[in-house]
């Protein structure tokens, strides 16, 4: 029974020990949390009035410029955000399964819309993958797609100049017509457990996805039908409109990938937050059912001690 109760204490220690690194871990990512979630929705209203906005104004001029041109898809690039560690929940599984089930079969994310009509895609899309976190990365690598960017030293909260670099690869990729659509896939945060995977377009700056998106953020929806319809009657450009859409534009991209990172960063820091909460508490549980077996082998060896004692003097008399 000794060595029973030897290696009980033992184990106690252990996980007495793992408790103290997760709670910490904890107390980390939720001041990290606070701070990603403040950032998420300070912009996430400028985020999507601006977006609004720029659809408002592009209408009309969409053949003259090149990011706003929907045509039939034949490459994709998807943009998909991930983190740099784990031990954050299913936040890195969640946003890599969805990826992952809709380029299966491509076609179901490359069709355009073009004059109220649908485009077919082509019957053959190649996929490019920029990896933002090192998880996506590795998936990209490891399911055979063509990884053409990894950015893995971001901070804890992205600013503006780490998506700057990649809005602007994007853009350019575009223009060029490298790609036919761009997708971001990110992880929008709700809120502290809740955290939901998915994939938006990005360009062509599309009015349908600005209507899901709307719809999506009960907050921006509210303040979106209290403020007045946009008037382009209102607006003077100068020097023109086609010059001022074509700086705003590319600004606008890389407005909708720094949001796309915050919302993720936020559901990143909530989930491992909500993670090393749960393993706390299963430790602690843990201590506690070990607590009690070690008394009941502690008392079991005291029993057994006592009946010895007593048999001998029994047998000496």
């Amino acid at each position: 029974m000794a060595v029973n109760t030897k290696a009980i204490k033992r184990r106690i220690k252990s996980v007495g020990s793992t408790r103290k690194i997760t709670k910490a871990m904890e107390m980390v990512a939720a001041a990290k949390m606070r701070k990603a979630v403040s950032a998420a929705l300070d912009t996430r209203n400028y985020a999507t009035l601006a977006w609004d906005l720029l659809v408002h104004l592009s209408q009309g001029e969409k053949m003259q410029i090149p990011l706003l041109e929907a045509r039939q898809v034949k490459k994709v690039l998807v943009i998909m955000i991930t983190s740099n560690r784990g031990l954050c929940g299913s936040f890195n599984s969640n946003i890599i399964r969805k990826t992952s089930e809709q380029l299966k079969d491509p076609k179901n994310i490359s069709r355009q819309r073009v004059s109220g009509r649908v485009v077919a895609p082509s019957d053959k899309i190649e996929v490019d993958v920029i990896g933002i976190g090192k998880k996506g990365a590795d998936f990209a690598k490891k399911m055979g797609y063509n990884l053409i960017a990894s950015f893995t030293n971001l901070s804890d909260t992205p600013n503006m100049n780490d998506a700057l670099p990649i809005g602007r690869m994007v853009v350019n990729d575009y223009e060029n017509k490298v790609y036919d659509k761009v997708i971001v896939a990110y992880t929008d945060f709700k809120s502290t457990i809740a955290q939901i995977a998915k994939l938006r377009q990005v360009l062509p700056i599309s009015e349908v996805d600005l209507e899901k998106m709307l719809n999506e953020i009960e907050e921006v929806s509210k303040s979106h039908e209290q403020k007045t319809e946009i008037e382009l009657g209102n607006y003077l450009f100068e020097p023109n409109k086609l010059d001022v859409l074509k700086i705003i534009l590319p600004r606008l991209v890389e407005m909708q990938i720094y949001q796309a990172m915050l919302e993720s960063s936020a559901s990143e820091h909530s989930a491992r937050m909500v993670a090393m909460r749960s393993a706390s508490d299963a430790a602690e549980d843990m201590i506690k059912e070990l607590n009690l077996n070690f008394n009941k082998a502690r008392q079991a060896g005291i029993t057994q001690e006592i009946a010895e004692i007593a048999g001998g003097a029994a047998a000496l008399e």
